[in-house]
Order: structure tokens, then sequence, then C-alpha cells
């Protein structure tokens, strides 16, 4: 009997098929497409997410030669903070919806603020992402800009509850993808219906919560159809990819923590008492394990300022493109030759002075070359999370040694530059981009009473590299940490300046 997840990220859709064990026997990735019409504002299609799902199953049973009957489970580990309106009838009332990082309601973040203490607000929800990106702050937009479409919305669907209803018919969230609503009760475990309230949004049109290895029923028979499975096939609520990724990573240990290197980038721990901070503002999301929470700093383009930088200065690089990026990157000593890059080019997170941070080059001089640029933003990413983990570390005690997963994940050469950036040992293990993959299996699996808890994630990590600070290289990055970090500065002023002069 067989397994199958999917994880929908920033990117696109990585499909895994699993054994009962949680042994991974085939995986694909289908790319699609995100639309930015104008600033602030990231929208994708949710039919370009349907349609990555069908062609990844498709691709996956070809691939593994796997009977469809055999496939007996579903888990969807699903990107946070969207919501897909659908009208009375499940159908969706918009083509492309705000994604995770869209931040346009400013304004009604401001409304909402106005007469809601925003220090209580984050110490009851966690939610520590700039507030326009939260779901609730959506929906008031909606409200306000599209108020056709609110009319009509009868329910607002999270991306993974969107696919699942999509599956099965049935409209579910779970706690983790509550969570990153803007209006959830971190330790109470529901819906805060003052915040609701104040917001002017229907809190009826959020969907029940259930635990995320909730069996939600079967595929219908013309979900079935579509992906070439049987009705057979069971699906499990799932989880934000937040929490999937955090099982997947760490498992259930207490004060355990990663990297996450892809298209957005976060440092989380995992423990039972959620990590909060008003000053530079966590965030925070219940863990797939019920009383545990997953509590992380990010940077919004981590892995995707990388593919801006593969697709618009490196076109050229038409096989392997990212080896040839770190090859170039290698040709070029610590510092890049005077070169920092700042990686915000989706703009900041509540760890930057102002969310207004714009990304940028700095120190170009004639003398410097392609590779000087490569190594820069290899840099500059590993820099920018190195603030992450500094002000985790002000609330929490991480160890020495951090696992790092992710897509970013496979590349030494970054790896290395991690390692003496952080000053940390860098653990790579077998499940390099694949956690988010495997801690929704393992959701599946638990929901089926394949496994009995989710101590069986650990057994599948195989340790492959382990990547040691060089000391020397260590003193050089702390003095261009500071270089960055006054730089950083810098450019949140500059961000702060081109909005009030917009």
């Amino acid at each position: 009997m067989y397994l199958i997840t999917y994880d929908l990220g920033t990117g696109g859709v990585k499909a895994a098929l699993y054994d009962e064990k949680l042994h991974v026997l085939g995986k694909t990735f289908i790319e699609y497409k995100t639309f930015f019409p104008r600033p602030d504002y990231h929208e994708q299609r949710p039919e370009d997410w349907w349609k990555g799902i069908v062609k990844s199953t498709h691709l996956l049973l070809e691939q593994t030669g796997v009977r469809p009957l055999d496939v007996r489970g579903i888990a969807l580990s699903g990107q946070s903070l969207t919501a897909i309106p659908l009208d009375e009838n499940g159908k969706e009332l918009l083509d492309k919806v705000p994604i995770w990082s869209d931040s346009r309601a400013v304004e009604e973040s401001r409304t909402f603020f106005a007469k809601t203490d925003p220090q209580r607000w984050y110490n009851l929800t966690g939610n520590g992402f700039p507030a326009p990106c939260y779901t609730l702050f959506k929906l008031m937009w909606m409200q306000k800009h599209q108020p056709e479409v609110y009319k009509k919305t009868a329910a607002a669907a999270g991306s993974k509850d969107y696919i699942n209803y999509k599956l099965t018919g049935k409209l579910y969230t779970d706690y983790s993808y509550a969570s990153g609503s803007g209006g959830y009760h971190l330790m109470k475990m529901e819906y805060h219906k003052e915040f609701w309230e104040a917001a002017g949004i229907d809190i009826g049109l959020l969907p029940e919560i259930v635990p995320s290895d909730t069996i939600l029923g079967n595929l219908t028979e013309d979900a079935a159809l579509e992906l070439g499975l049987t009705r057979e096939t069971a699906v499990a609520a799932g989880g934000v990819d937040n929490a999937c990724m955090a099982l997947g990573a760490t498992g259930i240990t207490e004060g355990a923590a990663y990297v996450s290197l892809g298209s957005s980038s976060w440092v989380p721990v995992t423990a039972s008492r959620p990590v909060l901070d008003y000053v530079t503002k966590p965030y925070v999301f219940a863990h797939i394990e019920p009383g545990m929470y997953t509590s992380a700093y990010s940077i919004f383009a981590g892995g995707s300022s990388l593919r801006w930088v593969r697709d618009n200065l490196y076109a050229d690089f038409k096989e392997s493109p990212y080896e040839m990026i770190d090859k170039i990157a290698l040709e070029s000593p610590p510092g890049a030759n005077g070169i920092l890059f700042n990686p915000s080019l989706a703009g900041g997170t509540s760890q930057d002075k102002s969310v207004n941070i714009k990304g940028a080059f700095a120190g170009l001089s004639l003398a410097n070359n392609r590779g000087d640029i490569a190594r820069a933003v290899l840099e500059g990413i590993a820099l920018n999370l190195k603030q992450s983990i500094g002000f985790l570390r002000k609330n929490t005690a991480l160890k020495d040694e951090i696992l790092f997963c992710g897509g970013g994940s496979k590349s030494a050469v970054w790896l290395q530059i991690f390692a003496d950036v952080l000053n940390v040992n860098i653990l790579k293990t077998n499940i390099d981009q694949d956690t988010a993959s495997l801690g929704a299996a393992a959701v599946a699996a638990k929901g089926m009473g394949w496994i009995k808890d989710y101590g069986a994630v650990g057994a599948v990590h195989r340790r492959e590299a382990l990547y040691l600070p060089d000391p020397q290289r260590v003193k050089q990055y702390d003095k261009i940490s500071e270089k960055f970090d006054r730089l950083a500065e810098m450019l949140s002023d500059f961000g702060d300046f081109t909005k009030e002069t917009e």
C-alpha cells in the first residue's frame, strides 16, 4: 500500500509517493506562475494548483508503476495565509487569489488596529508576519475592494483545504492552518470571535477545524477519474506547510531547530510553548502534534531571490544553472570583493526595521565580475537568515547543530557559506527538500493507522553530510555581517521614503 503527498508551495507543487514505512519511491515537481500586477500584490491561480496536482499524480504513477488501487491515502502540505472565496455551490469566485506574501491590505490592518490592541492581538495569535499578509486582513480588503465577490462568498478556503475540497467535496481545515488566519487563539485552539467581529468578517465563512490526521473521506468519482486513482483512496486533512515541514524535519523533539531553504526561507524551533516576542515578532503556527508549536523567523524571498538572479542575470546557464552559479561563486572570495546583496525582493518581515525594505546590490565597482555577484547573492541570503537566528537565540536555546532542508540544501557550496556565516555545524540528511512531504506522509499514515505516533519520522532520516565552520572565515563574516545589518537599515529607510513619495 502507498501514499501520495502534495506540498503546495510558492514555486510549485511537489508530489511524492511513499510506502508504508514512509520511504519515498518517486517524486515530481510541477512549477506554476506567480503574478505581480502591482507592488505588494502577489497572486496565483488556484486552477494552476489543481492542474499541478493532476499532472504530478499521473507522472508519479507512470514513474513508479504503482497500481492506482494500491494508493490508499493522500495528504497535503499547503502554503499558508491564503483565502480562496467559494460561492454556495463551491465554485471559485476569483481566477487569481492573493498568496501568503501578498501585503496589499495595509489600510485594512490600520482600521483593525485602531480598535484592537496590536500587542494583545499578537500575543494571542502569534501572527508575527506583517499583519496585512494574514487571511483576516485579506478578507477585509476583499470586502472593501471586491464587494461583489465578498457578498457571494459562502466559504473562504485555505490552499490545501481548497484542494481537499476538490478531492473529497468536503471543506475543513486543521489547527495548524487555522493558526495562520489572523484570528485564531493559539492557547485555546479555536477561532477568536472577538477579532473576526472587530474586522467585520463573518466567522461563518471559515472552515470547521479538525486534527491534521482526520480522514475527511475518500476521493469523489470525478476527482478519482481526473487523477487516475480510485475511490478507495482516503484523504487526510493535512497541515500548513510550516507545520508539516517542522514535523518532517525535527519530528516532535522539544527545542529542535532547522532551516528551510525554499522559495521563502525560515528558521523555526519546535516546542511545547510558543515563542512570543512583541518587539521582534517571531511567527508561530500550531504544530501538527496537538499541544506543540513551531515558532520561527523568516525572510520572504530566499530561494526565490536566487531564482530571480538565475532568470535575470544568469539566463545563459541553460544546463544545471544553480550548479553553475555555485561554480562561479567559488571563484570569488568571502565578502564577494566588496559586494553586498540584500534579498528583500518580496518586502520585509517583522524582523526588519520596515516592511517596506527593498532588495539591493551594494558596493559594486568596475572591478567586480559575475562570480562576485553570484557569491554576494548566496552570502546575502545567509546573512539575512543570520539576523533571524540571532533573534530566535534571544528567546530560546538552540543547539550548535542545525538541520538544513529545502531545495537550497542541495548546494554544498551554499551550506558551507551558511556554516561560516552562522558559526554552527550544518547537518544535511537524505530528507533535503522533502521535509514537508514527509510530514504530510506521516499525517496520512497516522490517520489511517499505519503508524502509532510521529516518532516514526526520526527513523527515516539518514545523515549525509556535516559542514563545520572555518574559524578564519567566521571572523571575516562577523565583520561583513555588521555591514549587512547597516545596509538593511538604510534599505528600510529608503523603502519607507519610496512608499511615502508614491
